[in-house]
């Protein structure tokens, strides 16, 4: 069964298709550990002068601890990509923890 992944875009409308580029990212985080309750992600405009970043926060419910990861590039595809990266890293960290 597929994760929860909740999206909410602040101050802006996420298009489907950014929508379904997070969810098949996320969804890939199972193969790093299976017992994920949900995913909350939070996407941003950082309005720092001329260059517009954008801000992806995700959130990874665990049982018994939440994962954050923040991180900011010029494209939320790009955020996406790096948040999703450390999350791995979180993932198998607390995966051997657990064990």
């Amino acid at each position: 069964m597929p994760m929860k992944v909740y999206t909410e875009s602040v101050q802006f409308k996420a298009d489907q298709k950014l929508l379904d580029f997070i969810e098949k990212k996320l969804n890939k985080m199972d193969h790093y550990f299976d017992r994920i309750i949900d995913a909350r992600v939070t996407l941003k405009l950082e309005n720092a002068g001329q260059v517009k970043d954008k801000i992806a926060e995700v959130r990874l419910k665990v049982p018994g601890d939440v994962l954050v990861v923040k991180e900011s590039q010029k494209t939320f595809e790009a955020s996406i990509d790096g948040a999703v990266d450390v999350l791995k890293r979180q993932l198998i960290k607390f995966k051997e923890k657990a064990k």
